[in-house]
């Protein structure tokens, strides 16, 4: 039974948190050393971190544990590859393929490790081949022969995908299968699915994604036929395939709702800037109008104001009554006072004097 750092480990790993991985399955090793399955676990976490070394060391700490768990063969060949130790990965896999038939990654890696082998041998790939079937000849009734010859005819199921602009929907064909045999986890670019179901093989995918997810988003149905699994994109651009890889361009998602029909590219150019004079007086006039003044000079900018906003009467009306009362009223009621004379009416306290020129 997993302890609780062990559990705390694995998701650890499967948010992307390596080196908190890496802490928390040292801690579980201290309090149970002698379980494979935590070194297996720690070899993969180092090996996310580039510590191959030390995931070498793991693995093979947990095949002697363990040698019939297939998963450390199976890192212990991964860390070696990225070390170029491409003979001591072979042999790992050949072990961990006698495991494990129908895991295809095996056979894949093999049949890497002999292209690299051959190339630094100086041979040409297409030769090994020949080699092999020379050697194997002799050797037909080896028993080890009609296991190899069995594997490709295990059954395995079938997974397709298919997307829309803000998910991607994978579809593993497995008939049949309870939901308790079924555990999927979400990293932010991994998605790890497993089957468990009595009487039938161990299923494992955990491809690296071409783009980066939801997890919290994600969710997945186990159907009488099917388990349908759906992944939330963290944007909106369209995969090319559903695994991730080096040669795969990623598209660019272009927001096209924010520019509008009169929007142009800007380019440089050497044609002086037209100046909208127009635009230019609107907004000193505003400045203007929004202008805050004390005293005099805030009551003359009222009165221009009302004489702007005036018709022709009321602007005859404040001309006569202001020069006629010498600048002590000032009236726009043109009725009353285009008929008579407007006298002045001083503030209280002063008194009206007539200039004499």
């Amino acid at each position: 039974m997993a302890s609780a750092l062990e559990t705390k480990a694995k998701e650890a790993f499967i948010d992307d948190h390596f080196e908190l991985a890496l802490d928390l399955y040292s801690q579980a090793i201290e309090q149970n050393p002698r379980k494979a399955e935590l070194y297996a676990d720690r070899a993969q976490a180092n090996i996310k971190l580039n510590n191959l070394p030390e995931a070498v060391a793991d693995s093979s700490r947990a095949i002697e544990l363990d040698p019939s768990m297939s998963k450390a063969y199976l890192r212990k060949a991964t860390a070696c590859m990225k070390l170029e130790e491409y003979q001591t990965a072979k042999a790992a896999l050949e072990a961990g393929a006698a495991l494990a038939p129908g895991d295809s990654r095996f056979s894949k890696m093999i049949k890497e490790c002999e292209e690299r082998i051959a190339e630094e041998s100086g041979e040409l790939p297409k030769q090994i081949p020949e080699e092999v079937t020379a050697n194997v000849v002799p050797v037909k009734a080896v028993p080890s022969d009609p296991v190899t010859v069995a594997a490709p005819a295990k059954p395995s199921y079938r997974h397709e995908f298919y997307q829309k602009p803000e998910e991607v929907v994978v579809t593993i064909f497995a008939k049949g299968i309870p939901c308790e045999c079924v555990k999927v986890d979400y990293g932010e670019q991994i998605l790890s699915v497993a089957i468990n179901a009595p009487g039938k093989d161990a299923y494992h995918f955990q491809p690296r994604l071409f783009g980066k997810i939801i997890p919290d988003k994600c969710r997945y149905d186990v159907l009488s036929t099917k388990i349908e699994i759906r992944l939330a994109k963290a944007e909106s651009i369209h995969w090319t395939s559903l695994e991730y890889s080096r040669e795969a361009v990623v598209p660019q998602r272009i927001n096209v709702s924010s520019v509008t029909a009169n929007q142009r590219p800007a380019y440089p150019s050497s044609k002086p800037k037209r100046v909208d004079w127009d635009k230019i007086e609107a907004q000193v006039k505003k400045e203007e109008k929004d202008e805050q003044l004390d005293g005099d000079a805030g009551l003359n900018k009222f009165f221009r104001e009302i004489y702007q906003d005036a018709d022709e009467d009321a602007r005859r009306a404040m001309q006569k009554s202001f020069v006629e009362s010498n600048g002590t009223v000032l009236s726009t009621n043109w009725k009353e006072v285009g008929v008579k004379k407007v006298e002045g009416s001083p503030p209280d306290g002063m008194e009206l004097k007539k200039w004499e020129y």
